[in-house]
Protein backbone atom coordinates (compact mmCIF):
# COMPACT_ATOMS: atom_id res chain seq x y z
CA UNK A 1 0.00 0.00 0.00
CA UNK A 2 3.02 2.24 0.65
CA UNK A 3 4.47 1.62 -2.42
CA UNK A 4 1.29 2.37 -4.48
CA UNK A 5 0.91 5.64 -2.83
CA UNK A 6 4.85 6.53 -2.89
CA UNK A 7 4.62 5.28 -6.93
CA UNK A 8 0.88 7.34 -7.19
CA UNK A 9 2.10 10.85 -5.13
CA UNK A 10 5.54 10.45 -7.84
CA UNK A 11 3.06 10.35 -10.44
CA UNK A 12 1.01 13.52 -9.39
CA UNK A 13 4.42 15.17 -9.15
CA UNK A 14 5.69 14.86 -12.27
CA UNK A 15 2.06 15.39 -14.13
CA UNK A 16 2.53 18.50 -12.17
CA UNK A 17 5.68 19.31 -13.51
CA UNK A 18 4.64 18.45 -16.60
CA UNK A 19 1.75 20.59 -16.72
CA UNK A 20 4.43 23.44 -15.22
CA UNK A 21 6.41 22.43 -18.12
CA UNK A 22 4.03 23.14 -20.68
CA UNK A 23 3.16 26.04 -19.07
CA UNK A 24 6.57 27.44 -18.77
CA UNK A 25 6.81 26.48 -23.16
CA UNK A 26 3.51 28.83 -23.45
CA UNK A 27 5.34 31.44 -22.14
CA UNK A 28 8.49 30.64 -23.74
CA UNK A 29 6.85 30.59 -26.75
CA UNK A 30 8.85 31.84 -29.97
CA UNK A 31 11.21 34.98 -30.95
CA UNK A 32 10.17 38.11 -32.99
CA UNK A 33 13.28 39.42 -34.95
CA UNK A 34 13.80 42.03 -37.79
CA UNK A 35 15.50 44.35 -39.41
CA UNK A 36 15.44 48.56 -39.38
CA UNK A 37 15.66 50.35 -42.50
CA UNK A 38 16.63 53.94 -43.23
CA UNK A 39 15.49 55.05 -46.39
CA UNK A 40 17.49 57.50 -48.37
CA UNK A 41 20.87 59.27 -47.39
CA UNK A 42 22.33 58.68 -44.04
CA UNK A 43 23.09 61.81 -42.16
CA UNK A 44 25.90 62.54 -40.84
CA UNK A 45 26.28 62.10 -37.25
CA UNK A 46 26.58 65.27 -35.01
CA UNK A 47 30.21 65.73 -33.45
CA UNK A 48 30.15 66.58 -29.75
CA UNK A 49 31.42 69.14 -28.27
CA UNK A 50 33.26 68.51 -24.76
CA UNK A 51 35.59 71.15 -24.28
CA UNK A 52 33.65 72.69 -21.55
CA UNK A 53 34.64 69.63 -19.46
CA UNK A 54 38.58 69.23 -19.52
CA UNK A 55 37.79 65.33 -18.25
CA UNK A 56 35.15 64.70 -21.05
CA UNK A 57 37.37 66.17 -23.58
CA UNK A 58 40.36 63.77 -22.37
CA UNK A 59 38.47 60.59 -22.41
CA UNK A 60 37.49 61.02 -26.02
CA UNK A 61 41.09 62.56 -27.35
CA UNK A 62 39.76 61.60 -31.06
CA UNK A 63 36.48 62.95 -30.40
CA UNK A 64 33.21 61.40 -29.92
CA UNK A 65 29.56 61.54 -32.13
CA UNK A 66 26.10 61.99 -31.07
CA UNK A 67 23.84 58.99 -31.24
CA UNK A 68 20.83 60.17 -31.71
CA UNK A 69 20.96 59.04 -35.51
CA UNK A 70 23.57 56.11 -35.99
CA UNK A 71 22.85 54.41 -39.46
CA UNK A 72 25.15 51.83 -41.40
CA UNK A 73 24.68 50.79 -44.22
CA UNK A 74 21.17 51.48 -44.33
CA UNK A 75 20.33 50.22 -41.15
CA UNK A 76 19.12 52.39 -38.43
CA UNK A 77 20.45 51.99 -34.80
CA UNK A 78 19.15 52.88 -31.22
CA UNK A 79 15.55 51.76 -32.60
CA UNK A 80 13.43 50.80 -29.04
CA UNK A 81 11.06 47.83 -30.47
CA UNK A 82 8.54 45.95 -27.96
CA UNK A 83 4.93 44.06 -27.97
CA UNK A 84 2.57 47.16 -28.33
CA UNK A 85 -0.31 44.92 -27.98
CA UNK A 86 -2.02 41.70 -27.94
CA UNK A 87 -0.93 39.92 -24.52
CA UNK A 88 -4.39 40.56 -23.51
CA UNK A 89 -4.82 40.40 -19.24
CA UNK A 90 -1.71 38.59 -19.13
CA UNK A 91 0.81 40.68 -16.24
CA UNK A 92 4.21 39.93 -15.09
CA UNK A 93 6.09 40.52 -12.61
CA UNK A 94 9.36 42.71 -13.02
CA UNK A 95 12.64 41.21 -13.06
CA UNK A 96 14.88 41.06 -9.81
CA UNK A 97 17.95 41.76 -12.11
CA UNK A 98 18.58 45.52 -12.52
CA UNK A 99 18.93 47.25 -15.97
CA UNK A 100 22.27 48.93 -16.19
CA UNK A 101 23.05 52.18 -17.76
CA UNK A 102 26.48 53.74 -17.59
CA UNK A 103 28.21 57.57 -17.43
CA UNK A 104 31.08 56.91 -19.37
CA UNK A 105 33.23 59.14 -21.08
CA UNK A 106 30.62 61.63 -20.65
CA UNK A 107 27.63 60.08 -22.45
CA UNK A 108 25.36 57.74 -21.88
CA UNK A 109 26.02 54.07 -22.60
CA UNK A 110 23.76 52.52 -23.79
CA UNK A 111 22.02 55.62 -25.41
CA UNK A 112 18.68 53.71 -25.71
CA UNK A 113 17.46 51.07 -23.47
CA UNK A 114 14.26 49.23 -22.04
CA UNK A 115 13.24 48.43 -18.76
CA UNK A 116 10.16 46.88 -17.14
CA UNK A 117 7.67 49.13 -14.76
CA UNK A 118 8.74 48.49 -11.24
CA UNK A 119 12.03 47.10 -12.40
CA UNK A 120 15.26 48.70 -10.85
CA UNK A 121 17.44 50.84 -12.91
CA UNK A 122 20.82 51.16 -11.72
CA UNK A 123 22.74 54.16 -12.99
CA UNK A 124 26.48 54.19 -12.92
CA UNK A 125 28.76 57.13 -13.06
CA UNK A 126 32.32 55.98 -14.29
CA UNK A 127 33.63 59.41 -14.87
CA UNK A 128 36.31 61.17 -12.48
CA UNK A 129 33.76 64.03 -12.83
CA UNK A 130 30.37 65.14 -11.80
CA UNK A 131 27.51 63.92 -13.99
CA UNK A 132 23.49 65.13 -12.65
CA UNK A 133 21.27 62.63 -13.73
CA UNK A 134 17.63 63.84 -14.72
CA UNK A 135 14.53 61.70 -15.49
CA UNK A 136 12.05 63.69 -17.10
CA UNK A 137 9.32 60.97 -17.30
CA UNK A 138 5.60 62.33 -18.06
CA UNK A 139 3.80 59.07 -16.57
CA UNK A 140 6.63 58.14 -13.26
CA UNK A 141 8.10 60.12 -10.40
CA UNK A 142 10.55 62.40 -12.13
CA UNK A 143 14.14 62.38 -9.92
CA UNK A 144 17.16 64.66 -10.28
CA UNK A 145 20.22 63.50 -8.73
CA UNK A 146 23.84 64.68 -8.32
CA UNK A 147 26.30 61.71 -8.92
CA UNK A 148 30.05 63.47 -8.11
CA UNK A 149 32.00 60.67 -7.51
CA UNK A 150 33.40 57.91 -10.16
CA UNK A 151 32.31 54.49 -9.12
CA UNK A 152 28.98 55.97 -7.29
CA UNK A 153 25.68 54.01 -8.24
CA UNK A 154 22.08 55.06 -7.83
CA UNK A 155 19.11 52.61 -8.03
CA UNK A 156 15.57 54.26 -9.15
CA UNK A 157 12.34 52.61 -10.33
CA UNK A 158 9.69 53.55 -12.88
CA UNK A 159 6.17 53.26 -12.03
CA UNK A 160 3.94 53.04 -14.97
CA UNK A 161 5.02 52.49 -18.67
CA UNK A 162 5.72 55.32 -21.08
CA UNK A 163 7.99 55.09 -24.44
CA UNK A 164 10.06 56.97 -23.97
CA UNK A 165 11.46 58.60 -20.93
CA UNK A 166 14.25 61.22 -21.63
CA UNK A 167 16.81 61.13 -19.21
CA UNK A 168 19.52 63.95 -19.03
CA UNK A 169 22.85 65.65 -17.35
CA UNK A 170 22.02 68.68 -16.43
CA UNK A 171 25.82 69.97 -15.97
CA UNK A 172 26.66 68.11 -19.92
CA UNK A 173 23.80 69.18 -22.52
CA UNK A 174 24.72 66.77 -24.90
CA UNK A 175 24.33 63.95 -22.87
CA UNK A 176 20.97 62.21 -23.25
CA UNK A 177 19.47 58.67 -22.97
CA UNK A 178 15.87 57.23 -23.86
CA UNK A 179 14.63 54.45 -21.22
CA UNK A 180 11.56 52.72 -22.89
CA UNK A 181 9.09 51.72 -19.91
CA UNK A 182 6.81 48.57 -20.76
CA UNK A 183 4.70 46.42 -18.37
CA UNK A 184 5.86 43.43 -20.09
CA UNK A 185 9.35 41.95 -21.02
CA UNK A 186 8.95 41.80 -24.50
CA UNK A 187 11.15 44.45 -25.71
CA UNK A 188 14.75 44.60 -28.08
CA UNK A 189 16.70 47.56 -28.92
CA UNK A 190 18.45 47.84 -32.55
CA UNK A 191 21.74 47.06 -32.90
CA UNK A 192 24.64 48.82 -34.92
CA UNK A 193 23.35 46.69 -37.78
CA UNK A 194 19.40 47.54 -37.61
CA UNK A 195 18.53 44.04 -36.38
CA UNK A 196 16.62 42.96 -33.36
CA UNK A 197 15.51 40.22 -31.25
CA UNK A 198 12.79 39.48 -29.08
CA UNK A 199 12.72 35.74 -27.40
CA UNK A 200 10.21 33.79 -25.62
CA UNK A 201 7.41 35.37 -26.55
CA UNK A 202 3.68 33.34 -26.32
CA UNK A 203 2.49 32.32 -29.21
CA UNK A 204 -0.16 34.68 -30.44
CA UNK A 205 -0.83 37.88 -32.78
CA UNK A 206 0.53 41.28 -31.44
CA UNK A 207 1.04 45.07 -32.12
CA UNK A 208 4.34 45.56 -32.37
CA UNK A 209 6.02 49.07 -32.31
CA UNK A 210 9.09 50.19 -33.13
CA UNK A 211 10.24 53.87 -31.32
CA UNK A 212 12.95 56.18 -32.78
CA UNK A 213 13.85 59.44 -30.53
CA UNK A 214 13.80 61.73 -33.85
CA UNK A 215 11.74 59.66 -36.86
CA UNK A 216 8.84 58.74 -34.47
CA UNK A 217 6.97 55.42 -34.38
CA UNK A 218 6.09 52.67 -36.57
CA UNK A 219 3.83 49.84 -36.04
CA UNK A 220 3.34 46.36 -37.29
CA UNK A 221 2.07 43.06 -37.32
CA UNK A 222 3.11 39.71 -36.30
CA UNK A 223 2.01 35.94 -35.24
CA UNK A 224 4.19 34.00 -33.35
CA UNK A 225 3.85 30.51 -33.18
CA UNK A 226 5.36 28.04 -30.28
CA UNK A 227 9.35 27.42 -31.14
CA UNK A 228 9.14 29.50 -34.01
CA UNK A 229 10.47 32.65 -35.52
CA UNK A 230 8.16 35.50 -36.50
CA UNK A 231 9.55 38.21 -38.71
CA UNK A 232 9.02 42.42 -38.71
CA UNK A 233 10.78 44.37 -40.44
CA UNK A 234 10.27 48.31 -40.36
CA UNK A 235 11.59 51.23 -42.66
CA UNK A 236 12.15 55.17 -41.54
CA UNK A 237 12.54 58.24 -43.60
CA UNK A 238 13.53 61.50 -42.67
CA UNK A 239 11.06 63.72 -41.72
CA UNK A 240 9.88 66.48 -43.55
CA UNK A 241 11.06 69.74 -42.58
CA UNK A 242 8.12 71.65 -40.77
CA UNK A 243 6.80 68.49 -39.59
Amino acid sequence: MRKFFAIALCTAMMAALGVIGIAGNAVAGGTISGTISFEGTAPTRRALKMSADPVCEKENPKGALGEVMVVNNGKLANVFVYIKDGLGDRTFDPPKTPVEIDQSGCTYKPHVIGIQAGQVLQIVNNDSTLHNVHSLAKNSRQFNAAMPIKGMKIKKKFQKPEIAVRMKCDVHPWMSAYIGVTNNPFFAVSGQDGTFSIADVPAGTYTVEAWHERLGAKTGTVTVTDGGTATVDFSFAPKKKGS
